[in-house]
């Protein structure tokens, strides 16, 4: 279905699969030897070692693209060692098995949507040249329902197999894994311990998804929904405890955003070491619509990074275009995070 919310065009397609398929009935994880540049004999020795901070600050300056407001760069602690920002940036192609129509990861065949994640990563990297390019599946484990389905949760999880082919399909290019969850009627907090198999692994992120939060009692897809600061903190907490479990080098949190309301309480947002946040401009829209977006809440609400969602179809309609990467690294602060849906 497609919604039009305001001024700001939002994709949303639910899944809809046998119900039997609701909760994961068995785990087959698969054995990912590197995470980004770090090799899997290293996690051990991770928390002992220290990042370069000179050199850190001067590369978060260069991301905030001389910035006159004082924004940025954003104000957060030195990451542990092994943090993926600033030293790369991500670009991750988004979806799920089960649709067609929920992103370019699960519309196009295997072979062909990872040819073309690498035909992202390249024309980023020739872009700018200045920072490593590192390719990324970002995988919807939790899909947001319209029917309440077992549980009453209006939240479906994935079955681990689906997971574990993403994850394959990702170690055999050397990309990231993301696991993005839409809660529903459900909590972060509820979503996220059945997934501790996977995002305790050293290359496995994650993605939360407020438009899909209905914390009120709402059918998603009928209005958007909301994640206050505690929300995100529960993601966060969650994640920095796995970090220090399992002796792991920071985790990515991705927060999508395309309204005020979406996100509130920004300012209260944890900034820990062992978790990297990520500000993600949703929606879709003319490239006018969307600089007004980045603008008014990922540039004006300042958290730690920022990322930056473009729709092949969505972003095309009525003869628009998609933002280049040479455009969209003129943006202030310069987006980290790309993702393609």
């Amino acid at each position: 279905m497609k919604k039009v919310f305001g001024i700001l065009s939002v994709f949303s397609i639910f899944i809809t699969v046998n119900s039997g398929c609701n909760e994961p009935q068995s785990t087959n994880i698969v054995n990912i030897e590197t995470s980004g540049n770090l090799k899997t004999e290293n996690k051990q020795a991770i928390q002992k070692q220290h990042i370069n901070t000179a050199d850190f600050e001067k590369k978060l300056k260069a991301l905030s693209n001389n910035d006159t407001t004082g924004r940025w760069p954003a104000k957060m602690p030195y990451p542990l060692a092994g943090a993926i920002f600033p030293y790369n940036r991500i670009v991750s192609f988004y979806g799920n098995l089960y649709s067609k129509k929920m992103g370019i990861l699960g519309e196009l065949p295997k072979k062909e949507m990872l040819e073309k994640l690498q035909d992202e990563v390249n024309k980023w990297q020739a872009a700018d040249s200045t920072i490593h390019v590192i390719p990324a599946l970002h995988y919807i484990a939790v899909s947001a329902q319209g029917s309440p389905g077992k549980g009453g949760k209006h939240r479906l999880r994935m079955p681990f197999h689906q997971i574990d082919t993403i994850m394959n399909w990702a170690h055999e290019i050397k990309a990231l894994t993301f696991l993005d969850i839409q809660v529903g009627q459900s909590t972060v907090k509820e979503e996220l311990p059945p997934l501790e198999t996977y995002l305790k692994l050293p290359d496995v992120h994650l993605g939360i998804d407020p438009e899909f939060s209905m914390k009120f009692g709402d059918v998603p897809g009928k209005k958007i929904g909301t994640f206050n600061a505690e929300d995100v903190n529960a993601a966060v907490d969650f994640l920095a405890n796995l970090v220090k479990k399992y002796n792991l080098p920071p985790k990515i949190l991705i927060v999508h955003r395309f309204t005020q309301g979406m996100v509130t309480d920004y300012k209260a947002i944890k900034k820990v070491p062992e978790v990297q946040i990520i500000m993600d401009m949703d929606g879709w829209g003319s490239k006018i619509l969307k600089r007004s977006t980045y603008l008014r809440y990922i540039f004006k609400e300042p958290v730690e990074f920022t990322g930056f969602k473009l729709f092949y179809k969505n972003d095309t309609k009525a003869g628009n275009q998609m933002y280049t990467p040479k455009e969209l690294l003129q943006f202030v602060p310069k987006p980290i995070y790309i993702q393609y849906q």
